[in-house]
């Protein structure tokens, strides 16, 4: 369960929660109340293994720092890259594997829409399903922050210092956008199978502007998006509360069961039936996110 901890003034620091399974601990910090908009939450994993491979579903833009270890993502296009030191990994659309060289220590961060806004400023599409090197980017902060992570050994501490980084870094945005993210992220989260008749009427927007805008912020058109959370949203109710997977395809709107088992498989890298009975090291503790609650944006928990 969360583990409300203040530490920094009177602004809570981070709930965390932190799981082990086999050779993988994996912790998470859901970030102070002024940048809950901005990030999900900051991450400490490690694994112990000398060689580890896993899958991890489609998720949010992530910023890591391998601390230790070496590795690669292999894509679901079938595209594979080497993992810099400081990696900014795009929004994923499809499950991506990883392959692990060694023991490692990876120190991440999970960013909403507008934390890639701020440490990015592109089309969040560009780099979907792709890899950028950070390490000179923001004038050698990045490196800088690389540098200074690697000399901490505390996960608290860590999270702390991630955080006061990272305040440093975020970009105020125009009304208007926040108006048009608080729209998607409540469209996505509203309806079991996202409709886009409902977003147009939302915001009063065109599909063709909508999808513009979506590629930008969230990495694929509204569509895409939708199937995506739709998913990612079935996944957990699966793993984490036991729901049956048969009936969940019957009210999501799948056409069938293997249309249902496709689009699981897709999104998440498992079955319907292997995440009910044997799901990855991975795949369980990343379903742990949701367990910050109310203290992290409700788009994030499920990603």
């Amino acid at each position: 369960m969360p583990d409300g901890r203040e530490k920094v003034g009177d602004l809570p620091l981070s709930y965390m929660v932190e799981a082990a399974q086999g050779p993988v601990r994996l912790s998470y910090f859901a970030p102070p109340e002024h940048l809950r908009a901005y990030f999900g939450s900051v991450y400490l994993f490690t694994e112990s293994a000398e060689h580890y491979l896993d899958v991890t579903r489609a998720d949010v833009p992530q910023l890591r720092f391998m601390l230790r270890g070496s590795g690669s993502y292999h894509f679901h296009d079938g595209t594979v890259a080497p993992t810099p030191k400081i990696c900014l990994l795009g929004p994923t659309l499809g499950a991506t594997r990883f392959e692990l060289d060694g023991p490692s220590c990876v120190v991440g961060v999970s960013l909403l829409p507008a934390g890639w806004v701020s440490l990015d400023g592109g089309d969040a599409c560009a780099l979907a399903d792709g890899v950028r090197d950070m390490t000179p980017e923001k004038k050698g902060a990045m490196a800088a922050l690389h540098a200074s992570l690697a000399d901490l050994h505390d996960p608290e501490t860590i999270a702390a210092h991630c955080w006061s980084v990272l305040e440093q870094w975020v970009k105020p945005l125009p009304v208007t956008t926040w108006q048009l993210l608080e729209a998607v992220d409540t469209w996505l989260m509203g309806e079991g199978s996202p409709r886009i008749e409902a977003l147009v009427e939302r915001t009063g927007l065109s599909p063709r502007q909508l999808a513009r805008l979506t590629n930008r912020y969230y990495g694929c058109p509204p569509k895409l998006l939708a199937r995506k959370y739709r998913a990612l949203r079935c996944s957990a109710r699966i793993a984490l509360d036991q729901h049956s997977w048969q009936e969940l395809c019957e009210d999501g709107r799948f056409y069938d069961q293997s249309h249902f088992i496709r689009e699981i498989k897709h999104f998440i890298g498992l079955t319907p039936h292997q995440l009910q009975t044997e799901p990855t090291a991975v795949a369980q503790l990343t379903l742990l996110r949701r367990s910050l609650g109310g203290d992290v944006a409700v788009l994030n928990r499920f990603s």
